[in-house]
C-alpha cells in the first residue's frame, strides 16, 4: 500500500483518485475471485496496474493469481504480486501464469532470517527489453561495462536490471542453504504436505472448540485448501490475547496481528503432524 501510494504521489495524483481498493462483502472476510476479476474489468481500459499479494497476510486467503492476471491483461493492464507470504509457501508458475512482475522477502516461508535478501521476478518480455522504463542503479548496469561509469544506463538482461544494491555476502550464504533444502525437497512436495498439515491443523482445533466451552474463535482462511496457503487466522474474541500469550508459554510460536486474529502457521518444511496434535491439545487445555 505505502509502494503503491509511492508511486502514485509521484506521478501527480491522489491515492484516492487513482487507487481502486477491494474489500470483502458485508459479513465475509476473504475476497470473492469473481468480485476481483468483476472490478478489474468494471475499471476497463483505465486500469493500469493489477496489484496484490499472492497470500493475503491477515486471512490466509490465496488469490488466484493466474485468473487475476488473465483479468488484468485483457483490459490492457500489468499484473504484479506482493509474494511475501507466498514464496516458499505455494508452487508458484509465474512465467507460465504470464505475471508481469513480483518481489518477495525470504526471511518468511523460505527461513532465510530477519531482513535478509529478496527476491524480484520480472517477465521476460520486459526484463529482456532494455527500453522497459524502471529506477536504475549501478549495480543492475551491465556487468562487463559497470566499471567504465560512462553516462547511460545500459541494463543487465532479466531481473538483475533492477537490482540497485550489491547483495549481502552473509546474507546470502544463509540464503543459499536454505534454497537448496527447498530444491531437495521440491515446492511440489511441500505443497502437498502443506494442504494435509493445514487440513489436520483445521480438524484438531476444530475438535478442540468442540471440546473446550471456553475457546471462542472462528478460522476466517478460506477452508478449500486450493485457497489458502500453510496458514489459518483465528479471529477470536477478547480472550485472544489471553490464549495468544497461553501458547507462548506452552512454546508454540503463533502470531498475533491486530485487533483480534491470531496466525498459525504449519510450515511443512519443518513441522510435523505430532506438532500440530500438540496444538489442538494445547487449545483443548486452554483455562480462559
Amino acid at each position: 500500500m505505502y509502494a503503491v501510494q509511492s508511486q502514485v504521489e509521484g506521478h501527480g495524483l491522489r491515492y484516492d483518485d487513482a487507487v481502486i481498493e477491494l474489500s470483502p462483502r458485508n459479513g465475509e472476510f476473504t475476497l470473492r475471485t469473481e468480485d476481483i476479476l468483476s472490478a478489474i474489468a468494471e475499471a476497463g481500459d483505465q486500469l493500469a496496474l493489477s496489484f496484490f499479494s499472492g497470500v493475503q497476510y491477515y486471512t490466509g486467503q490465496l488469490f488466484n493469481i493466474p485468473a487475476i492476471t488473465k483479468a488484468a491483461h485483457a483490459v490492457g493492464a500489468l499484473a504484479g504480486f506482493d509474494l511475501a507470504h507466498t514464496a516458499g509457501n505455494i508452487d508458484l508458475q509465474l512465467h507460465d501464469w504470464d505475471v508481469d512482475f513480483a518481489a518477495w522477502c525470504s526471511y518468511k516461508y523460505l527461513n532465510s532470517g530477519p531482513g535478509n535478501v529478496s527476491g524480484v521476478y520480472i517477465h521476460e518480455r520486459h526484463g529482456l527489453n532494455p527500453e522497459t522504463k524502471r529506477m536504475s542503479g549501478w549495480w543492475g548496469h551491465k556487468e562487463d561495462v559497470r566499471f567504465l561509469m560512462k553516462r547511460g544506463y545500459i541494463p543487465e538482461p532479466g531481473a538483475a536490471g533492477w537490482q540497485m544494491s550489491n547483495a549481502p555476502v552473509f546474507g546470502m550464504a544463509v540464503h543459499l542453504a536454505s534454497l537448496e533444502l527447498f530444491h531437495e525437497a521440491t515446492m511440489s512436495r511441500l505443497r502437498e504436505k502443506s494442504r494435509s498439515l493445514t487440513s489436520y491443523l483445521e480438524f484438531v482445533l476444530s475438535q478442540a472448540k468442540l471440546s473446550n466451552p471456553v475457546l471462542q474463535f472462528n478460522i476466517i482462511t478460506p477452508a478449500n485448501p486450493d485457497e489458502r496457503g500453510a496458514q489459518l487466522s483465528l479471529l477470536t474474541d477478547d480472550k485472544g490475547k489471553a490464549l495468544f500469550d497461553y501458547l507462548f508459554a506452552k512454546n508454540i510460536i503463533a502470531d498475533w496481528r491486530e485487533p483480534n486474529v491470531i496466525r498459525v502457521a504449519p510450515a511443512p518444511m519443518y513441522n510435523s503432524y505430532s506438532d500440530v496434535f500438540a496444538v489442538g491439545k494445547a487449545f483443548m487445555d486452554f483455562p480462559g
